[in-house]
């Protein structure tokens, strides 16, 4: 008998003889308590470390490793022990992308984005005058993608040491015996209640009568069965059998589109990371369908000639130059990318030296550029989302970042599954020239076609110095996250930065569309003052995105951290 086998049917046998004895995986980690548990933002480790948007997650993650397990299997047993503890990104019903190197310098890039179902069309979210009908794209069974996540996850596990159900354990524990909520995410939940309530078929474990609180206990039952038929059936747990059933009722009770078909049919795709070089920094970074890993290169190379250093820390010089970058390569994200599967994008012209110098030729120092004359250049060749990092004790790294598209998705609840879907139909182009729920534009690239799979901003990105692992680095964030990322590193690189203070540093942001400069509240003020003077728009508002980060120090130790703006947390040994 094989050790899944094996597994499996201890799990079954203890779950059905014995209530006090079924919690197998946190029986034998009583270090890891689902009732009673802290956020470290900030810790160094000797051997692994991982960071991710919730305590329980980034524990559970560690402990694989301390197992037995590597870096990819840490990474699967904290996706799916997310999907539990921080439903409005982590998922099972939605998708994302996996970057990672191993130890022996193989780079991995694995698509699991969500894909347009096959009855899908270029119009079908317009009304008989050809404008966008925005709920559509946005709410409810019709937003929905072909959710992407699980298969995913199978397919990194190609790469990992441990059995499937035992990375599967922690999550369904978390679903069925239950864990206390966060201030945050007792918070984030009846935010949404009424919208769960409106656009999901059935009452779900998500709403009750009364408000959720922090130290609430959240029980998942239905999900945690869900999870038990992946576990025993694999990939057919999700894709086909009840699973499938029920996800395409929860269609016909809201007009979507997903049948059984295109859940059996989808695939996760290998694609070819970018890589590209900056100031003695290897950088990786994801290709397309997702748009981060261009636009960091152009971005970053855009500015490499200048001595950012030496203008200062978030001086209105630096922000300026940054933010006319940000400017640009924006304006070619909406014109050139897509999926390259149905649509040819222009990559290595994209990052190259000479078309990043060519890019800001028109560039005047202190001087607001305008996005009314800053067009694509000519190249022929969920905001709520979560990201995870890990790397081991044998060096390999892994970057994953997930995402409903909105928060909590579509609203909507598969009922008799218990799980939300996501609502990432509106990633693409509804009608092309018309806004997202980002304000991002789009065009023809990203128009919806069958199959296809929708232009994203999700950025894991890696770093290595001298050919050795050095950093793994992502956020959530919408159309935001490249343009954290980038900062991030800047931060880090140029302006000499831990890891910690890159991360927690007061963010801007520049899409091209809409003409203004996005800053968050804590951004100093002296710098706003003067480039309004410079001419810029600037916009004040929350914060946008939590950033995690792992990087490995001179001396061997891991400097692992979690962003303030979320409950972030990271663990290790």
């Amino acid at each position: 008998m094989n050790h899944f086998k094996r597994f499996i049917i201890c799990t079954l046998f203890f779950t059905s003889f014995n209530h006090s004895k079924a919690q197998i995986f946190f029986k034998t980690h009583p270090g890891i308590n689902p009732y009673q548990f802290e956020t470290i933002k900030e810790k160094l480790f000797t051997h692994a470390a991982v960071t991710s948007a919730h305590p329980l997650a980034s524990m559970v993650g560690a402990a694989i490793m301390q197992d037995g397990g590597n870096a990819f299997d840490a990474a699967i047993a904290v996706h799916f022990a997310l999907a539990v503890v921080h439903p409005s990104a982590g998922n099972i019903g939605g998708g994302g992308f996996l970057l990672a190197r191993t130890n022996n310098g193989k780079l991995i890039g694995l698509d699991f984005r969500e894909a347009a179902p096959a009855i899908a069309s270029r119009d079908m979210y317009l009304d008989e005058k050809g404008n966008p009908i925005t709920s559509k794209s946005l709410e409810g069974p019709l937003a929905s993608g072909i959710p992407g996540s699980v298969s995913g996850m199978f397919n990194a596990h190609v790469y990992a040491k441990l059995p499937m159900a035992q990375l599967m354990e922690p999550a369904i524990e978390l679903a069925q015996y239950g864990f206390v909520l966060t201030e945050k995410e007792a918070g984030s939940l009846n935010s949404v209640r009424d919208e769960l309530l409106k656009l999901s078929s059935a009452p779900s474990a998500y709403t009750k009568n009364t408000k959720w609180k922090k130290g609430d206990t959240i029980f998942q039952p239905e999900l945690a069965a869900t999870l038990r038929r992946i576990q025993i059936n694999g990939l057919a747990g999700f894709y086909e059998g009840v699973t499938a059933d029920l996800i395409v009722k929860e269609m016909a009770n809201g007009s979507g589109i997903i049948s059984t078909t295109d859940l059996k049919d989808y695939q996760t795709k290998k694609r070819v990371p970018i890589e590209f070089d900056y100031k003695n920094h290897h950088v990786i970074s994801f290709s397309p369908p997702s748009s981060g890993g261009i636009l960091i290169a152009q971005m970053m190379k855009m500015i490499s000639p200048f001595d950012i250093a030496a203008m200062g820390y978030q001086s209105p010089a630096a922000v300026g130059l940054m933010v006319e970058s940000q400017r640009r390569a924006y304006a070619d994200r909406a014109e050139h990318m897509g999926d390259p599967d149905f649509w040819k994008v222009p990559t290595r012209t994209l990052i190259s030296d000479a078309y990043a110098q060519q890019r800001m030729q028109d560039y005047t120092p202190g001087v607001a550029g305008n996005s009314k004359n800053t067009n694509a250049g000519h190249a022929k060749e969920s905001e709520q989302t979560t990201h995870y990092s890990v790397i081991d004790k044998e060096g390999n790294m892994v970057a994953i970042t997930t995402t409903l598209n909105g928060s909590y998705g579509n609203k909507t609840v598969v009922a008799g599954a218990g799980f939300l879907l996501n609502n990432e139909m509106d990633d693409f182009s509804t009608k092309p020239g018309v806004p997202n729920m980002f304000g991002a534009l789009g065009g023809e690239a990203n128009a919806i076609a069958p199959g296809k799979r929708m232009l994203s901003s999700m950025t894991p990105t890696l770093v290595t110095v001298n050919n050795k692992a050095y950093l793994t680095i992502g956020s959530p964030g919408g159309t935001t996250i490249p343009n954290q990322i980038y900062e991030g590193l800047i931060n880090m690189i140029d302006f000499k930065m831990s890891l910690k203070q890159s991360i927690d540093a007061s963010r801007f942001h520049h899409q091209w569309i809409p003409d203004q400069i996005q800053v968050e509240a804590d951004f100093p003020d002296a710098t706003i003052q003067a480039l309004k003077k410079q001419g810029y728009k600037v916009n004040q508002r929350g914060y946008f995105g939590r950033m995690d980060g792992i990087r490995i120090l001179p001396n061997g130790k891991i400097e692992a951290a979690g962003d303030k703006r979320g409950d972030d947390s990271v663990a290790g040994y």
